[in-house]
């Protein structure tokens, strides 16, 4: 069991919600390219995080938290960091092959995506030779409609390169970084610099904020069905040195007034299946939101694994996080690719080791992070179409 304190278990309020003042508590950054985010989060344990997440798509900031599972001797509180990008993802493609099929007048009386993400683990932390990966992904699509197959292909194909995300995947994009250690700017060893102006560290303002609404966003949903790729057990992805392959699906459909539905299994390392809403009209957090969410988290999450593994002090660990996408081609009106700049993170690490440590920690934080190795890798989606 883990042997840290379940601070999300603890406390009184709702898991995820909209924030009470909304923009006045965190706004996104300026937008210069169709869509900006910003991620604001903090650490709360060694596997708890919480964050806020403002886009330029509304008005409404949402308050969201990960944890993990058994496998990172977390609590399973809350879903882990690649559930987001996963579920902004598919509702992404969700939103681009729905605002198509309207410009092409293909009817669609019934439309289901089941999206699968895979990442690998390589290597040694002590070493320095762990590196994270992720592989091309897999899209199914199930749709009812009297439009014939190649023409619901293409609808596919074509959504997926709309898609903002497609900025991130395609291509190789390197992240962007700054270093903030016990309130002090360190100039970081490998990792390419953010030019600008640094934000304050985000941990005071993110503590206590208050839900505007109760608003059923998240919810944990059982166990995810067990396969014979799960290879974890308690602890498992801490250990120093790994070979593995991580799993994850997400299962996205509509609801009667057009918000989406997603749920999220979790096969390798096993894990639990959640049920997100997510919306591009305010009704819960929109696709970049969630996609936002998740490379943050997961980055936080490794800038922790390497202290454990390492053991090293790391007190707390927190990030500000900007995004910025282009608008969906069809969504937008675009009729572009969707296109992306480079991640940037702004990181901000309280130790009472020295500041090479905190150099260490971002650079494996980095390297080792599965969300930021998307990001550097150039990706595709094997697109699968099924007439319902």
């Amino acid at each position: 069991m883990a042997g840290h304190t379940n601070i999300l278990g603890a406390e009184s309020r709702p898991r995820f919600f909209a924030v009470a003042g909304g923009t006045a508590k965190l706004s996104p950054p300026p937008n210069r390219k169709g869509i900006a985010v910003r991620f604001a989060a903090r650490s709360l344990s060694v596997m708890q995080k919480e964050g806020l997440v403002a886009s330029s798509n509304g008005d409404t900031v949402w308050r969201l938290v990960s944890d993990e599972g058994a496998y990172l001797d977390g609590f399973d509180e809350a879903p882990c960091p690649l559930s987001f990008l996963t579920t902004g993802m598919v509702s992404s493609y969700m939103t681009e092959l729905l605002a198509l099929a309207e410009q092409r007048g293909i009817a669609i009386r019934d439309v289901t995506l089941v999206q699968d993400n895979f990442y690998t683990m390589k290597g040694s932390a002590l070493k320095g030779t762990m590196t994270g990966g992720a592989k091309d992904i897999e899209l199914e699509a199930r749709i009812d409609s009297d439009a014939d197959a190649e023409a619901l292909r293409a609808l596919v194909c074509d959504a997926v390169a709309a898609s903002p995300l497609n900025g991130l995947m395609r291509g190789e994009k390197e992240s962007l970084f700054t270093l903030t250690h016990h309130g002090r700017r360190v100039v970081p060893d490998k990792a390419k610099p953010v030019i600008g102006d640094v934000p304050d560290d985000p941990a005071k303002l993110i503590e206590g904020v208050e839900p505007a609404t109760n608003t059923e966003l998240i919810r944990r949903a059982g166990m995810s069905p067990l396969t014979e790729e799960a290879t974890s057990s308690q602890g498992s992805s801490l250990a120093e040195e790994q070979d593995r392959v991580l799993h994850i699906r997400g299962i996205c459909t509509l609801r009667d007034d057009g918000v989406k539905r997603i749920e999220q299994q979790l096969f390798n390392p096993h894990g639990s299946i959640f049920h997100y809403l997510c919306d591009e009209h305010g009704r819960a957090p929109d696709a970049a939101s969630y996609i936002a969410a998740g490379i943050g988290f997961c980055f936080m999450t490794q800038l922790g694994r390497y202290a454990k593994i390492a053991k090293k002090d790391l007190a707390a660990y927190n990030i500000v996080q900007d995004v910025h996408f282009s608008l969906g081609g069809a969504s937008g009106g675009t009729g572009q690719a969707g296109s992306a700049d480079p991640v940037e993170t702004h990181v901000y690490l309280h130790s009472s080791e020295d500041d090479e440590f905190a150099r260490a920690a971002l650079d494996m934080g980095e390297q080792t992070c599965f969300l930021h190795a998307f990001c550097r890798t150039d990706l595709k989606a094997k697109v699968r179409v099924v007439k319902a």
